[in-house]
Parts: structure tokens; sequence; C-alpha cells
């Protein structure tokens, strides 16, 4: 399989409600399961080269969910941005296990989150509460942790929904290195394909403002968008050095409550994941283990073959 398969789930919200989209790899009939989410700005399609190592280690056996998270990708847009929050990602993320499990009981569960990504997972594998169809085997924290260093986040805010119009893909591959020089060094082939999933053709959004895709429009050479709601940016924005420090007490009582065997990712010029919060995590709570690599800073972007080899092997090890 070269390319994976789009489905939707809906979601509940205060405004009626929206549909998350996810791309598949591998066996729809197999009872493991690993879902992968993205970071902030990015979608599901990031997993690519992680979802096929993946199929191919399990010899097809292995079902591999890569959900744009709503608001990104194939994903409706929310018509209030107050939902684009942790809290209501993680409520979105039961609702796609839910009816992944209707289709095929999930007999094992496991999960890789980078970045906002592994926000959702510290929550959905340190809830105890949550109806989870199976308890999280294995949790992969991709430059993620319980505290975030508010540098950083200033410097992803200043840029989150602020994206223009680009004439061609090229263009639009340019434009988003300048933003993501953090990722390390990556050839041309591995950028132009990381950055074609984060473009949609102008014609092809609705012009409503729902972000919803527009099939009967022509998709043109261009120009393009970015793929994802500039509203994503609200939340983000409203952040306070108090309600920051509040929601760092709140995913660190989650983090010491996780079971799941995890490893923690890192890139060892990282401005997120700082190198005294990484060392925290892998002497408290699951009791993470801690893999860098150098040369790169926030986020690895998981091409590479050490950076998806290191959750494949984790994944699969006994």
């Amino acid at each position: 399989m070269t390319e994976p398969t789009l489905h939707f789930t809906p979601c509940e919200d205060a405004a009626g409600g929206h549909r998350m989209a996810w791309w598949q790899w591998g066996d729809a009939a197999a009872s493991r399961v690993v879902v992968c989410v993205h970071g902030l700005t990015r979608q599901g399609r990031d997993f690519d080269e992680l979802a096929k190592a993946l199929v191919v280690r399990a010899g097809g056996s292995v079902r591999v969910v890569c959900p744009d998270v709503v608001g990104r990708g194939q994903s409706d847009w929310l018509r209030d941005p107050a939902g684009y929050q942790i809290p209501f990602y993680a409520a979105d993320m039961l609702a796609l296990l839910a009816q992944l499990h209707r289709e095929q009981p999930i007999a094992t569960l496991d999960y890789v989150g980078t970045s906002m990504g592994g926000l959702i997972g510290m929550v959905l594998a340190g809830n105890r509460e949550l109806p989870l169809p199976a308890p999280i085997r294995r949790l992969v924290l991709n430059d993620v942790g319980p505290a975030l260093d508010p540098d950083a986040l200033r410097r992803i805010g200043a840029y989150v929904g602020q994206g223009g119009r680009y004439a061609s893909m090229a263009d639009a591959a340019a434009a988003l290195w300048s933003l993501s020089a953090t990722f390390g060094p990556h050839t041309s082939a591995q950028w132009a394909e990381l950055s074609r999933h984060m473009v949609a053709p102008s014609a092809q959004r609705n012009a409503d403002g729902s972000g919803k895709v527009d099939a009967d429009a022509a998709p043109g050479d261009g120009p393009f968008v970015l793929h994802y709601d500039p509203a994503i940016a609200v939340p983000l924005r409203a952040f306070t050095p108090e309600s920051t420090a509040q929601a760092e007490t709140v995913m660190w009582a989650l983090y010491d409550a996780i079971t799941a065997q995890t490893l923690l990712l890192r890139g060892a010029q990282s401005d997120l994941l700082r190198p005294a919060t990484a060392v925290a995590m892998t002497q408290r709570g699951p009791r993470a283990t801690l893999v860098e690599f150098e040369g790169v800073g926030h986020a690895p972007t998981l091409v590479v073959p050490d950076q998806y080899g290191a959750i494949t092997s984790f994944l699969f090890s006994p």
C-alpha cells in the first residue's frame, strides 16, 4: 500500500457537530491499532513513513490510524474557535476510537503523538475515567512534555494563522521551510513530501468559510492556501502566564498517572521540551525512555529512518 484510505468520524460540539478526517494504513480488520496524532499546524499525512514502516514490521496485521485534528487537513473547521483546545481534541479521539472499536474490536492500542498530539495522548493515557475501548499499551511522546517553554510558545504563536497564498507548491514549500528550520536537515524530496499535504488549492475551499473541501471544484494548480483554519491560533494567544502554569500542573498530574510503557523522543536542540523536563519525565510517572536526535529542534518529523525506526522498535519490542 503506497497511499492510505480516507475516512471520517462524526464528533459532537456545541454548534451542532463536525467531522474529523482520518487516514488509514494497513489492515482494517486487524485488532492491533496504532493511532498517530500530529502537531499544532500539521496533519495526519505527516506519519506516512512511520505508518508504512509499522505495516511492514507487522507483516500487514496492524491498523494505523492518523487523524487530521479538527480544523486541519480534510477535517471540518469549527464555527467557534474556542473548541480548538486539548480537552475537545481528546473528546474527538474518543469518538474515533469508539468508531474503530465498533468496526473491529481493538485488542491492543498504541499511541504516537507529536507535540500537540502528545498532549492529547497524555490526556487519554493519564485519565483513567475515560471510556477507552482498550488501555493504551505503549505511548510515544514526540518532543513534548507536561511543561512547555514559554518562549517557544510565543515563537509558535507568532506564526500560527499567518500563512498566505502561494502561487505554486514550490513557493509553499519554501515558505513553510522558513518557519520549520528547527525540524532539522531534510532532503529536498523529504521536504517536498512533507509540504505536499500542508496546502490545498484555494479553489477547493468552500466560500462559506467552513474550510470543508469542495469536491466539485476544479483543483487547478494554484494558488494554494494553508490546509488549516487560521482560528486555531485564537485559544493559543489567549494563554496567560497564570493559565499556562495551571495547565502545566494538570498535565503533570496526568503524566504521573500514566501506566503505559512510554518512549520520549526529543530534538536535542528543541526549544519547546526543555532538557530538565525531559529528564524529569524519565524519573517520574511512567519513567519514559528518552531518545534524543542531534541536529534537530522542535520537532523530529519522523520521516528519517533513525527517527521512525526508534518508534517501530519500541512498539514491536517484547
